[in-house]
């Protein structure tokens, strides 16, 4: 089984888990099966060491398909069982990646087969990228390279629901500077760790009061969540500085600066209650939301694929992250859908069930042969 051989090698990701190797030995795996399959294969550098897989069967002339899934994993720490074993028990595959993301790769891999070898007069082309789990490289670079389709799915782990949304987020960093002094000296210090008490209070109304008004009809709310607070150098110093990082995450259809705008807000109502409170505010990071309607044709086509092989079709909304958002932004519908539970990605205990893996397979055939194969 593909997904057993992908489980079994260690693709940590190295920007995570700084002593491991990266993605270039699955990669070397994945793209001699693919050939072994009779696919064509190249594999191109993201970054050095860090290689994407680019797999293609059909004909470019006819109507394209991209099955986009990543290559590496994250870190094993408080793993419960051998992370790369890939052992097998009770009709599940165990190990670092065998949810996240694979066994929606390996579904991929041998649906994309399957149906050249059954025929398509389209093309399809399976992209196995790297650093999906970090800064996402690989899809970046894919995109760069110039590789498109006319529509794609990314087989991240949706329990064989059909996913065309998920939120965006922004990481925003709030330094909220005091005066240090004496503890016995209150004439002198300036407490910052007290002033971003009053920014924390204004961030607590903004995700508990307004925020919850905003709804999407896949995603429901966006939200908003204090992820690390740091500050203080010891018992009797007044803070001269108390750092907090904010994580907001976004609705499709929020505008790209509303998080920072609202932080920034919510620093001023803060300094309204205390004007001499002094804060900066920077935004590290952003990725934008994906969300394709559902109505769209590659929703319609999945669906059938779906009915077409007894399974039920659920639309929803993912949870996480993905790459099916650069893939959006660069012109390309793409929608998650993919063997395994996201519950477990990340977790002490990773595994997928294989009988989803062969379901999933046997969907993305159906969706492959009717997608690239239409009008012929």
């Amino acid at each position: 089984m593909l997904a057993r051989q992908l489980v079994r090698v260690d693709s940590r990701n190295p920007a995570l888990a700084p002593e491991s190797a990266g993605e270039t030995a699955v990669a070397v795996v994945l793209a001699q099966t693919l050939e072994s399959w009779g696919l064509s294969v190249e594999l191109h550098e993201a970054a050095p060491g860090r290689p994407n897989v680019i797999a293609r069967a059909g004909r470019r002339s006819g109507r394209s398909l991209m099955l986009n899934g990543h290559l590496d994993v994250v870190g094993v720490e408080g793993m419960t069982h051998a992370p790369f074993a890939g052992d097998e028990r009770e009709g599940r595959l165990f190990g670092r990646g065998a949810a996240d993301m694979k066994g929606g790769l390996a579904a991929m891999c041998a649906a994309a087969a399957r149906a050249a070898v059954r025929g398509i007069n389209g093309e399809i082309i399976v992209a196995a990228v790297a650093d999906e789990e970090h800064t996402s490289m690989g899809t970046r670079q894919l995109l760069r390279r110039g590789v498109r389709a006319d529509a794609a799915i990314v087989g991240e782990p949706t329990g064989l629901a059909i996913m065309p949304a998920h939120k965006g987020f922004a990481w925003i960093e709030i330094e909220v500077r005091g005066r240090a002094a004496h503890g016995s000296r209150y004439e002198v210090g300036v407490d910052a760790i007290l002033d971003a008490g009053l920014v924390l209070e204004e961030l607590a109304a903004l995700e508990r009061d307004t925020l919850p008004s905003r709804r999407h009809p896949l995603l429901g709310r966006p939200s908003l969540h204090i992820s690390t607070i740091e500050g203080g150098t010891g018992w009797s110093t007044y803070p001269d500085r108390c750092v907090i990082r904010v994580e907001r995450r976004t609705l499709p259809g929020e505008p790209p600066e509303a998080p920072l705008a609202e932080v920034r807000s919510a620093i001023t109502r803060a300094q309204q209650r205390r004007p001499p409170l002094a804060a900066a505010v920077r935004q590290v990071l952003a990725q934008a939301p994906s969300d394709v309607a559902s109505s769209a044709p590659i929703v319609s086509a999945l669906s059938t694929a779906l009915i077409d092989r007894n399974e039920r079709v659920t639309l929803g909304g993912m949870t996480a992250w993905t790459d099916a958002a650069l893939l959006n932004e660069a012109g390309i519908p793409a929608i998650c859908f993919g063997p395994g539970d996201i519950a477990l990605a990340h977790a002490a205990e990773e595994w997928i069930d294989t009988g989803e893996i062969e379901r999933a397979t046997d969907v993305l055939e159906s969706l492959i042969i009717n997608w690239c194969n239409e009008g012929r």
